[in-house]
Formats: C-alpha cells, sequence, structure tokens
C-alpha cells in the first residue's frame, strides 16, 4: 500500500511541476509576443515628408514600430502603390488631393488617419520683385494637378491680380471660374509638379505657383522667395493616409501620434523655417 502511495504522490508531483512549466512558458510567450515590433513601410516625397520620417523613426522605435520609409518623386505613384499593398501608408498629398484621387479613381478605398503639417503655396518670379510690377498679359505657370488650382487661383484673388466667380467654392475654382482679369493674365496648367522649379529657372516675365516640397528641392526659401505665399490657415493640409482597412492599424496610428508629438513638431519648426507648418488635427 505504501508503494501505490508513494507512486500517486510521485505522479502527482510530476503533474504539478509539468503545470508550472506550462504556465512559466505560457507567460514567456506572452512576454515575447508583447515585446514584437510592428513592421510598418511608408511611401513619402524626398522633401520634406521623408526627411520628417527619418527623425521620427528612432522614437517609433521606442514605441515598438520599425519603419520603412519608400521614396518617391511624383504624386502618382504613392496612391497606386498604396492601392496594390506594396506600402501600408502614405505621406505626402495633401486634403484636397486626396479627396481627388479618390474620385477620380473608383478602386481606391483610402482614409484619412491624420494630418501633421502644412506647406505653404508660393507663387514665384525671378523677374517681378512685387505685385505692382506684374505686367499686362503675364503668363502663370501651374502644376497639372486640378486639386491645386483653386488654391493657386484663391491667391492671385487675395492679391487683387484676379477675381473668382462668388458661386465657387475656392477649392474647387479652375481657371474656367475667372470672373475678372484686369492684368489679361494667361494660364498654362499642364506642367508637371516636379517641372516647375525648372521653369522657373528657364522663364522670362512669368509667375510660377510652385509647391513647397519642391521649392525647398531647387533651394528656394518659400517664407523669403516667394512674391505670394499662402497663410496657415490654408485647408490643404499633408495626411497620413492608409487603406480603409487599415483605419484602426495601431502601428500606423502611432505613426501619426509621434508625427504630431512635442519632438516633431519642434524639428518641422526649427527646420524648415516656416516653409512647413505643423499641424496637429
Amino acid at each position: 500500500m505504501k508503494k501505490i502511495w508513494t507512486s500517486l504522490l510521485f505522479t502527482a508531483l510530476v503533474l504539478v511541476l509539468a503545470a508550472c512549466g506550462s504556465s512559466d512558458e505560457g507567460n514567456s510567450s506572452e512576454e515575447e509576443s508583447e515585446g514584437e515590433q510592428s513592421e510598418i513601410t511608408v511611401g513619402a516625397s524626398s522633401t520634406p515628408h521623408a526627411e520628417i520620417l527619418q527623425e521620427a523613426q528612432p522614437l517609433l522605435e521606442e514605441e515598438g514600430v520599425t519603419l520603412e520609409i519608400e521614396q518617391y518623386q511624383d504624386y502618382i505613384f504613392p496612391n497606386q502603390d498604396l492601392n496594390e499593398g506594396t506600402i501600408d501608408a502614405n505621406y505626402f498629398q495633401h486634403i484636397p488631393y486626396l479627396e481627388d484621387q479618390q474620385a477620380e479613381n473608383e478602386d481606391y478605398d483610402f482614409v484619412n488617419l491624420g494630418g501633421i503639417h502644412i506647406e505653404p503655396m508660393g507663387i514665384y518670379s525671378k523677374d517681378f520683385e512685387s505685385i505692382d510690377e506684374v505686367e499686362d498679359g503675364t503668363t502663370v505657370l501651374m502644376s497639372n494637378s486640378v486639386a491645386d488650382h483653386g488654391r493657386i487661383l484663391s491667391l492671385l484673388e487675395t492679391e487683387g491680380l484676379i477675381t473668382l466667380d462668388e458661386d465657387v467654392e475656392k477649392v474647387e475654382a479652375t481657371v474656367d471660374d475667372i470672373a475678372e482679369n484686369p492684368k489679361n493674365l494667361e494660364f498654362d496648367a499642364g506642367i508637371d509638379a516636379a517641372l516647375l522649379p525648372e521653369n522657373y529657372d528657364r522663364e522670362d516675365n512669368v509667375l510660377v505657383a510652385i509647391n513647397t516640397n519642391y521649392a525647398i528641392e531647387a533651394d528656394l526659401n518659400p517664407s523669403e522667395d516667394a512674391l505670394i505665399l499662402e497663410g496657415s490657415e490654408s485647408p490643404y493640409v499633408n495626411v497620413i493616409a492608409a487603406n480603409s482597412e487599415d483605419e484602426d492599424n495601431e502601428a500606423l496610428n502611432t505613426l501619426v501620434e509621434v508625427l504630431r508629438s512635442e519632438e516633431i513638431q519642434s524639428f518641422i519648426e526649427e527646420e524648415y523655417d516656416g516653409a512647413v507648418v505643423p499641424v496637429n488635427e
């Protein structure tokens, strides 16, 4: 009988130890799972978007997110790649452009995860030093991005160079909505945005509307070199965009939080000296 009891006690002890070991292994697995890094790939224009993301990388590492940055030089491929799943999100476009792209592409199902900054649009001229010097019949060179046309025309209207139809929404305005044009300005709206700095250097006696990211790459300082510069109240906020199915993606939302942090907002203010303005909306 003693042998039987001894055997039973031994078996019970083995089961208890096994249970403890199983519990410890479970906790270890949970701890490893909690310590895993999430990896995300974000497409971005080289300047300033990729530069801002690079500044955010170590902060994201601290939050358990590894960020890979895919740089682009145009405005077409970042949304195409996002739609195809090549990247997890992109950071290059403002809200009106995002909305316009979704309207034009039925297969795009994107969501705005949050605004990060504004790049004030500038109108430049190497020949005219003030609005008063703009000559009759001057040509205004604009990008072929229709989403920016209302933005540019509104700037010209603010300076009294044109007047837009009062019934049109400023964001949606096109050249056809110009009601008054006292200086008989002409408009060339078929230029690739990336080529506008070249036109600025090459063309004489023209006004050139250049997106801030391309202006900075061309060594133009918007706050000093622009003849007309958009104010900080602009609705053209640059956002983090993702596929709608990733709206609640924890790593992507952490990215937005980090980009809106005091560290990154201070970096934007100091690095770009007003050419890029951080937002938190």
